[in-house]
């Protein structure tokens, strides 16, 4: 039986062309470099300035965003591949927005490009790759990763 007939990859197709997503936020302290708690030593203190893990989450959601409308139930769709440059640091209380303008597609990837800007202008740009996908399938598939 073939991928399409068992519903693992969504016929050719997706948004609009140029279909644009956004996402912002105004940074809070828990979106800082400095609140990631991963163990890290005392000569390991991470600045009091906007992650780059929260800056790629925010570009990943503008990316969903567009992707939104095509969902079947129990689908959703999933970041993939992410190439990002974090260009410029933001303070906290600053609003960040994030845009992802659909590029089209690569198999069963939808590609964006995705840009992040503060009131002082552009901090972040690159490449996301998203996948159309049953919400079951993934936690399923966690499930039988965990030890």
């Amino acid at each position: 039986m073939s991928e399409l007939a068992t519903g693992r990859v969504r016929p050719i197709g997706g948004p609009e062309p140029n279909a644009i997503g956004a996402a912002e936020l105004v940074v809070q302290q828990s979106d800082c470099a400095s609140d990631l708690n991963l163990n890290n030593g005392p000569d390991e203190k991470f600045p009091e300035v906007f992650a780059t893990t929260r800056m790629i989450a925010l570009m990943e959601l503008a990316s969903a965003r567009v992707l939104k409308p095509l969902l079947r139930e129990g689908e959703m769709s999933v970041g993939v591949t992410v190439d990002i440059v974090h260009s410029a640091a933001t303070p906290i209380g600053a609003k960040v927005n994030a845009t992802a303008t659909y590029r089209g597609r690569d198999g069963r990837l939808f590609i964006f490009d995705v840009v992040a800007h503060d009131p002082g202008g552009e901090i972040g740009r690159g490449t996301h790759k998203r996948a159309i996908i049953s919400r079951e399938r993934l936690l399923t598939g966690a499930a039988k990763r965990s030890l």
